[in-house]
Parts: C-alpha cells; structure tokens; sequence
C-alpha cells in the first residue's frame, strides 16, 4: 500500500512537471509567433520586452534592453517597459485586470507606445550608454563574457558598484545576453521593480531560454534593415533612392491626413550642372553630387526624408512642417550649399556651386502625391526662371518669395 502510494505520488510529480513544461514550451511558442510577425527592429524589441512583463509571458515587473554599438565599442539602451514607481504599476495592472490584456493586446498598442515614445523608464534607459571593459559593469561584463547573472540577495547586490543600476533604480535582478549565432549582441535587464517579488532560479532558466529566441528574431530584423537600406539608398550620394522616395512620400501623406498635419516638400536642383560636367568630367561631377548628399544629410531633422530624385534633383520631405517652416529650412540650405567649397567650381557661370528649390506643401497647396511634387518642381523651375540661386514656394501665381 505505501508502495503504491509512493508510486502514486511520483506519477502526479512527473505529471504536474509534464504540465509546467508543457506550459512553458506554449508561451515560448506563442512569444516566437509574435516576434516572427514582423521584421521591424523596434517593434520586435517591444514584443520582446512585453513579453518578458506580460503576465501571461514570463512577469517581470520591469524589463529593459541594451543593444551592443560594435563601432563605438559601447553597450547602449534601446528600450524599456514597465512602471518607475509602485502608483504606476497599480494603474497598469489594474487596466490589464480589468480589460482581460493578453500578449497580443500587449503587443497591438505598440503603435500607441511608439507615438507617445512610451513611459519615463523607456527614455531613461535610452539616456545610458555603457564601455564595453571590464570596469563597465555587470551588464557590460555579461555581453564579454556571454553569461547571465541573477542577483536576487541584499548581500550580493552590495558587492555589485555599476552606475547604470543606480541610475535605473535596480535592486534584484537578473541579467541575460542576447545571442546571435554565438556572439552577445545585447542583454535583457529583468526585476520586480514594485512587488520585490525574488527572482529565482527557474525565472532565470526561462528567461535564457526566451533570450535564445530573441537575439535570433534581432539578428534577422537587423539583417532585413540592412537589406533594406542597400536596395533603396542611392549608392553615390547615400539617400534614400527615387523608388523609396514615391513610397515614403505615400506614407508621409497618409500620416498628415490621419494627424491633420502640414507636410512640406523641397525639390532641389544644381545650377548649370551640365556646363560642370562637360568641362570636368562626370568622376568630378559624382563628386560634387556625394559632398552635396552629404550636406543634406547632416542637416536635416531626424523625422525629415532626404532623397536623389534623380540625375542632380533631389527631394527632401519635411513630416509635420508649415508652409513658412518649409520655406525657411529650405532657403537655410540654400545658403549652406552656397557657402560650401566645392572642388573647380570657379568655372561656373557665377564661380559657384548653387542650388535652386522649388517649396510646396500638403494639404495646402496640393491634395495628393502627384499634385504635391508637380507643385514643387513647378516652383523649382521658377527659381531656374528668376535668376538661379535661389527659393521658391508655391503659389497661384508662381512668384518667388522675397
């Protein structure tokens, strides 16, 4: 009888253990469904973090990622979900409770996270920037060495000096690499900011094996951004090229009609360009259209889309810019590229390197695509007429602004 119940006993172990693992592999499962559903890196990192806080993921109060810099030689912080004190997270989780929040439901207010650029934690891990040396810290010492660490004592947190912590406010944690093909690629900083809940053993094992799963989803995200960026940039000037440019400029209208917002439009072209490669040679013309590339690239904004349209025009797109905004950027530009000592370009009609832009803006000059960049370029062609070297904006009438 005793042997039995022994027996008995064992079997319900073994069963129950069937269960927890069983439950385990299905969330790891859906988790992987979700970071597969996209090759946005921002996004993918989201659902990361998401589901590493989710409740029905692994439930962590907290969760922050750090992405390795190979160029600067730096760990840096690229996102973070969770609250920053305990009223926070009442609030969140009540709103979880009370709207039955899933992973999924998690995973679809992404683009009202990346809107309103998500809470105060987020912006702060998007502050630090760690060495990675020896004296970095413990998360820097995890990505050298490809080891997770989970400090879950008072003691062995007192052991631990990293000025990344203490910014943060982090007390017990655990800290995992993120690898791709056998190298650390960032790490994922976990802890139960608000309950003090201790981070055990078993939270670790599950949280290296959810790792495992999303540095491959990062590496292949940032494989398909690369791809991305090489089939549309123009090769010599570095731009965005004049195919991506007809799909950006679709987007960034849709984006002003949901928001009601101004969108503002910049056609450039070089003066007498022509008469600089006829005389030159078209290496020297490529050269001036790669420092001029370069110039516009450096001073746009970070939302702003700059584009080779084609030959010697470009096209800059300005999301969330007025008509006198537009206008202003754009004369800006104009006197910087004057400015600019381009090689031999005394042997232009006005012993300079110049520009003439044409400025439209949508809705208020134009209520599609097409309209829009007519109007520009109808506007860049007025500046050719009035002398060269000089802005335009759109009007009825074609007159250039003084």
């Amino acid at each position: 009888m005793e042997k039995e119940l022994k027996e008995n006993m064992e079997v319900e172990l073994i069963k129950k253990e069937l269960d927890k693992a069983r439950a385990e592999l299905s969330m790891l499962y859906e988790i992987g469904k979700a970071m597969h559903s996209t090759l946005n890196l921002d996004e993918i990192l989201y659902i990361i973090l998401t589901a590493v806080t989710a409740h029905t993921g692994l439930g962590f109060n907290r969760a922050m990622l750090f992405m390795v810099n190979e160029k600067e030689n730096l760990l840096e912080g690229r996102m973070g979900i969770g609250p920053q004190s305990g009223e926070e997270a009442y609030q969140i989780w009540k709103k979880i409770e009370t709207e039955k929040m899933d992973l999924n439901d998690f995973i679809e207010a992404y683009k009202e996270f990346s809107t309103q650029g998500g809470p105060p934690l987020n912006h702060q891990v998007k502050t630090i920037k760690i060495p990675l040396r020896e004296d970095g810290g413990i998360l820097a010492l995890s990505v050298m060495e490809g080891m997770p660490f989970l400090i879950n004592t008072p003691e062995a947190r007192t052991k631990i000096n990293d000025i990344a912590l203490s910014i943060l406010k982090v007390d017990q944690f655990v800290v995992v690499p993120l690898k791709a093909k056998e190298k650390s690629i960032g790490v994922i900083l976990a802890d139960n900011f608000v309950t003090k809940k201790t981070i055990t053993n078993e939270d670790m094992r599950l949280l290296i094996m959810f790792a495992n799963q999303a540095g491959l989803a990062i590496d292949n995200s940032r494989l398909y951004e690369q791809t991305l960026l090489l089939s549309n940039t123009d090769y010599l000037t570095r731009l965005w090229n004049h195919g991506y440019f007809q799909q950006l400029i679709s987007e960034e209208i849709k984006k002003a009609l949901e928001n009601k917002t101004s969108l503002g439009l910049i056609m450039l072209d070089i003066d007498n360009f022509k008469n600089y490669n006829d005389t030159l040679g078209h290496q020297a013309g490529d050269k001036v259209l790669q420092q001029l590339g370069t110039i516009i690239r450096e001073n746009i904004r970070r939302n702003d889309w700059a584009c080779r349209y084609g030959g010697e025009e470009f096209a800059i797109i300005l999301p969330q810019t007025n008509k006198e905004d537009t206008y202003k950027f754009a004369e800006r530009l104009r006197i910087k590229l004057e400015q600019h000592p381009f090689p031999k370009e005394e042997i232009q009609p006005q012993q300079k390197i110049t520009v003439s832009l044409g400025v439209a803006n949508f809705p208020e000059d134009a209520t599609h695509k097409d309209e829009l960049i007519y109007k520009a370029d109808m506007a860049m062609l007025e500046a050719k007429k009035r002398g060269r070297n000089r802005t335009c904006q759109y009007t009825s009438q074609l007159l250039p602004r003084q």
